[in-house]
């Protein structure tokens, strides 16, 4: 089974390297970059060391519509995720691409850790709809044409980039154009600050049966096997689900606040 840990997309630069590290079979290594979490958030670094551990399955041949064994998700991840003790938590209901989902989440980790001084605020993106394009890497967007889903607003995945903005110094946090500001809004900074992005199963299978009804299958795939070739090709330390709006309730008894 191949296992793609968090640490590694930690480690990469780059939509290049993260579209690499997941066609190649094993995550690509590059120059690596600064941690971003805090110095003081000890149960957020705990969370990020387990979830770097925890095995993400990532080999499928084929997958069912409704997944009923915790080996067909990323069940070790996910309850690491649901078991965290530090505070806040924070759940995201991200469902459109084009909205400002990963500003609301930067701000959110700002306000949250540096004015009200909480260093080990965990900040989970809970992604469908079309937000769950930018999970993707660059094999499946150029292979089925992703950017034609989006009505044209997003024509390639610039959320896996590393704007320039990621290399400034990560001690100055008042640096209006540097990592923690809207300049650095992308999925690999906001996970090294040690926000979680929650992949959906269901959501999966709903495009891949679109793109099916499309006669978008340039392998001629059953649907089953097509739904797995996406979830194979979900970018590093994106942790899979059975079904965002399901686990969505766990994460509520969990302790999560709901933000939308």
């Amino acid at each position: 089974m191949n296992m793609v840990t968090r640490r590694n997309l930690f480690k990469q630069a780059g939509a290049t390297a993260i579209g690499a590290a997941i066609a190649g079979g094993a995550a690509a290594r590059t120059t690596a970059l600064p941690d971003l979490e805090p110095p003081s958030a000890h149960s957020l670094h705990e969370l990020t060391m387990a979830l770097a551990r925890a095995p993400y399955h990532r080999d499928f041949k084929t997958v069912p519509m409704i997944l009923t064994h915790r080996d067909q998700w990323d069940s070790a991840a996910l309850d690491l995720v649901l078991r965290y003790q530090g505070s806040p938590r924070q759940v995201w209901d991200n469902t459109a691409i084009a909205s400002p989902w990963l500003n609301l989440m930067r701000n959110a980790m700002n306000t949250q850790i540096w004015s009200f001084g909480h260093p080990n605020f965990l900040c989970v993106s809970a992604t469908h709809g079309s937000a769950h394009l930018a999970l993707y890497d660059a094999y499946i967007w150029d292979k089925y044409h992703l950017g034609r889903f989006t009505k044209g607003k997003v024509p390639t995945n610039k959320f896996v980039n590393e704007p320039a903005a990621a290399h400034a110094n990560p001690r100055d946090y008042e640096d209006s154009r540097g990592v923690y500001s809207p300049y650095d809004n992308s999925i690999p900074v906001l996970q090294r600050r040690g926000a979680v992005f929650l992949g959906c199963h269901n959501e999966v299978w709903e495009f891949t049966m679109k793109l099916h009804k499309k006669g978008v299958n340039p392998d001629h795939l059953s649907h089953e096997r097509m739904a797995a070739e996406f979830t194979n090709h979900l970018i590093p330390g994106v942790v899979l689900t059975p079904g965002i709006v399901g686990t969505l309730p766990q994460l509520e008894l969990a302790g999560f606040q709901y933000a939308k």
